[in-house]
């Protein structure tokens, strides 16, 4: 889908469709994002919607009428003049039925017209119990929209309704507003080609057993996402992820440090920008046992010789060529401010990195969480930026300081 030129000063019409899930209260928080960023926003809601939350709300928070019946409003015709008008359209939630409809072309009701009538970017958040989000028609509906250029996000992992836990849950409003507008965000990456990795490598010790670490890939699908809302051709290694590659990367999959840099070497040829997002263990062992360990064989404790493994950033920043940039991502345990901005300066130089995004990872924070904080270095280990906020956020502030 083409994204239509924004409006003056970036005020764009969003059209915020919600549907008849009990996670339509949380549209109410979309809206106000949108709102709050200077949009203007029209709501359209299904009946089922306003079973969970009031049309004064709604009202209320988008300052602008909220519509509901295909039969209003006919003298303008209103479901062409919404489509017409948006410049981006966002579904949230995004119900089970609500995705069918959308992938047979249904228009049944207001907003399915709405969405056939417009050219606008289509972005949807569905939310819905574990086994609907599963259900194989479901995952069948999600790849047709995908295919279509559909921006899905979430659904995100937590507590459902009742007591049940498990994805489906939509994801929080900032976090669709940001992906949503990312969407119709700048196009400045235009014929750039960006070779970025992503998850966390994996060293052997048996068939069954491995040395790993916590990074579920978040960070390096994020900016595989915002690189691609602006246009850059992109290439995603990606090792163990555990969140989709997005639609429309190439994607390597690799397993191993050495896959990994492999792959890397590779597709850095054509690479204008190189990214390194993946976390890489940097020891692996020695020798692998070719069958499974077995613990009566090892008795009470085991004992591993483990070598270094290849420095893979280092590598790419020193054969890189001429106007090829080089971005590095260092993940520390550091507590104090100061002392995590010298140990990233410190490495910054030592990797011969054109800009180092540092950032404090531990058991609660960073690794698999939503949101990420960054302090962003440049080759001389000087901080130039900084940002905190979703990861979607976060990817498109370092790709601002790469433009």
């Amino acid at each position: 889908m083409t994204a239509p030129t924004p409006h003056a000063a970036g005020r764009l019409t969003v059209v915020l469709g919600i549907t008849g899930g009990i996670a339509a209260y949380k549209a109410v928080g979309v809206a106000r994002e949108f709102v709050v960023a200077g949009h203007d926003v029209h709501i359209v809601a299904t009946e089922g919607a306003l079973r969970f939350v009031g049309r004064p709300t709604l009202e209320a928070i988008s300052r602008n009428p909220v519509h509901t019946d295909l039969y209003e409003g006919v003298a303008e015709v209103r479901h062409v003049a919404l489509g017409q008008r948006a410049d981006l359209i966002v579904i949230a939630p995004a119900t089970a039925h609500t995705i069918a409809s959308l992938a047979a072309g249904l228009a049944g009701d207001l907003l399915g017209t709405t969405v056939l009538a417009s050219s606008a970017p289509l972005v949807i958040a569905p939310a819905m119990h574990t086994e609907m989000w599963e259900h194989p028609a479901t995952v069948a509906n999600i790849a047709t929209l995908r295919s279509r250029g559909v921006t899905i996000v979430g659904p995100d992992s937590g507590r459902l309704t009742g007591t049940d836990v498990g994805p489906g849950r939509m994801s929080e409003p900032a976090v669709i507003a940001a992906a949503a507008l990312a969407v119709v965000g700048p196009r400045d990456l235009v014929g750039r080609s960006i070779l970025i990795s992503a998850g966390g490598t994996r060293e052997a010790i048996d068939p069954v057993r491995f040395i790993g670490n916590r990074s579920s890939g978040k960070q390096g699908v994020a900016l595989a996402e915002a690189a691609l809302a602006r246009g850059a051709s992109v290439t995603l290694v990606a090792a163990h992820l555990d969140v989709d590659a997005p639609t429309g990367a190439t994607v390597v999959t690799v397993s191993s440090t050495s896959d990994l840099q492999g792959a890397m070497r590779q597709h850095s040829a054509t690479a204008d920008t190189i990214i390194m997002c993946a976390a890489v263990a940097d020891f692996r062992p020695i020798a692998v046992a070719d069958g499974k360990i077995k613990k009566d064989a090892v008795g009470e404790t085991l004992s591993l010789v483990l070598e270094r493994t290849p420095d893979v950033l280092a590598g790419l920043a020193a054969d890189r060529r001429p106007g090829q940039r080089v971005v590095g991502f260092a993940a520390e345990t550091e507590p104090d401010d100061d002392r995590l901005q010298h140990i990233g300066a410190e490495k910054a130089r030592r990797k011969g990195v054109d800009l180092l995004v540092v950032n404090r990872v531990g058991l609660t924070e960073g690794f698999g969480a939503a949101t990420n904080s960054v302090m962003m270095l440049d080759g001389d280990g000087s901080v130039v930026a900084r940002a905190a906020g979703d990861k979607l956020s976060v990817a498109h502030r370092i790709l601002d300081l790469l433009v």
